[in-house]
Order: C-alpha cells, then sequence, then structure tokens
C-alpha cells in the first residue's frame, strides 16, 4: 500500500513539473506607439465630452451621459481618430455645438446600421 502511494505522489509531482509551451511574439515599435496613440485619442474625446456645456447639450438632445460613454467606449480606433480630427478644425470655444452634432450623427448612423439602439424612434437597416 505504502508503495502504491508512493507511485501516485510521484506521478503527482511529475504532473506538477512538466513544462507548458510559451508563446511569444516580437510586439514592432509602431504597434506599441499605435496603441498608446490611439489609448491617448480615446482619454482626448472622453474628457471632451465630460465637459459639462457638452453634456448639457446632449442631454438637451436627448442622450444620457452613460450612452455616450458606452457608446465612445464601442467606437473603433479609426472613429475615434475621426472624431478627434473634426475637433481639432472647429473653431475655439464655438466648436462644442458642432462637436454635440458630429456625436449625435456619429450616434445615429450607428443606430441605423443595427450596431446600437440608442434612439427609439429609429429602426435599423437589418
Amino acid at each position: 500500500m505504502k508503495s502504491k502511494f508512493t507511485s501516485w505522489l510521484m506521478l503527482v509531482a511529475f504532473m506538477g513539473m512538466t513544462v507548458l509551451p510559451a508563446q511569444a511574439a516580437m510586439v514592432s515599435t509602431g504597434q506599441v506607439v499605435g496603441a498608446q496613440q490611439s489609448s491617448l485619442e480615446r482619454e482626448t474625446v472622453t474628457t471632451m465630452l465630460e465637459r459639462a456645456d457638452v453634456q448639457a447639450q446632449l442631454m438637451a438632445m436627448g442622450v444620457s451621459a452613460q450612452d455616450v460613454q458606452l457608446r465612445v467606449a464601442a467606437m473603433t480606433d479609426a472613429e475615434v481618430m475621426q472624431l478627434n480630427e473634426k475637433m481639432a478644425d472647429l473653431p475655439a470655444g464655438g466648436g462644442i455645438v458642432g462637436l454635440v452634432a458630429l456625436v449625435f450623427v456619429i450616434f445615429v448612423i450607428t443606430d441605423v446600421i443595427g450596431a446600437t439602439d440608442i434612439f427609439p424612434f429609429i429602426r435599423p437597416v437589418n
């Protein structure tokens, strides 16, 4: 019986010593910079949308702050970059209405294609 226990103990110890293959890949500098740039651009959009005047304008349009946060989180990196480019082109101080209108248009487009369902008056094309 003692030899059976010892055999089981050795089997368990051997199984614990097995080495699983590691997987690694090279990460290019471009990938790292791209990921950081994407994160920075998303943070810029989030910061802009957290402003009280922007949120007041969105609330006037019937969009809650939580819906905006969820929508920005669901946006692709290309959409976030495009939104940042539009914000950079807007005149300083006078672009809030334009920004809110742009965000509203993006929300309407994603509702129309069926990606989201924020506005009940919009029926998706699917």
